[in-house]
């Protein structure tokens, strides 16, 4: 396999990067449920196509190389997916992939100390459970994180094929706004089109990442114009 179809797993996985943008310093949700479910299934899908471990054959997931990455969550998914017998096309996957991931992903954040548990009650009655930034100000991770996005933004030309993964992942659940929300949005827009057709991949993974993007951004969609309906029916 060339350079351009592998990547070196880091600690930190696309989920794990995805997450921390998906939440705000305390612990809030920006994308929603179950966005925020799909995206983190989307993330580890992305990881293993940059891995040269899954890839799409006849528009189905198919595996390339079942050897591990190294990454227990990453790991998992693929595991999964090598005792599938028939192919799946992606957006059957997605919705199994995240099946306790999210859960998986947030105590390895609390682990690593970068998020922090914190339960209160909504109205004193209600209970709820967020994971905070664990200093109260912006994880150095997630700085890191957005200073390499926004290099990519802000830049000319071509992009590193985790970053330009990570950056499509990010526009197909809307996220984009929160995550520069400095930028001219037309522009902002033009650019991440430009970067999602860019030469970063081969191109048949690029062709891979990009439908497993439009499936999320599709999902997402569906479920935000379900729960509008339901609102305004209720």
């Amino acid at each position: 396999m060339t350079a351009t179809t592998i990547v070196e797993i880091m600690s930190n996985g696309l989920a794990d990067d995805f997450l921390l943008l998906a939440l705000d310093d305390r612990g809030t949700n920006l994308v929603g449920d179950p966005g925020l479910d799909y995206g983190l299934a989307g993330a580890v899908l992305l990881d293993l196509m940059l891995a040269g471990r899954l890839g799409l054959t006849d528009g189905r997931v198919v595996v390339t190389d079942p050897a591990p990455v190294d990454d227990p969550v990453a790991d998992a998914a693929l595991t999964r997916v090598v005792k599938e017998a028939t192919p799946r096309k992606p957006d059957a996957w997605i919705q199994p992939l995240t099946d306790g991931l999210r859960a998986r992903v947030l105590e390895r954040q609390v682990e690593a100390g970068v998020l922090r548990v914190e339960r209160d009650k909504v109205l004193w009655v209600f209970p709820r459970t967020r994971y905070a930034s664990a200093t109260g100000d912006e994880p150095v991770t997630e700085t890191a994180v957005r200073r390499e996005l926004a290099e990519a933004v802000d830049g000319t030309g071509a992009v590193p094929a985790r970053t330009a993964a990570l950056l499509g992942l990010v526009q197909a659940v809307g996220l984009a706004g929160q995550v520069f929300p400095d930028h001219d949005k037309r522009h902002l827009r033009a650019r991440l089109d430009e970067i999602a057709e860019g030469n970063w991949a081969a191109e048949a993974v690029r062709q891979a990442i990009a439908q497993i993007q439009a499936v999320i951004a599709s999902m997402a969609a569906m479920t935000a114009a379900t729960m509008v309906i339901t609102t305004a029916t209720g």
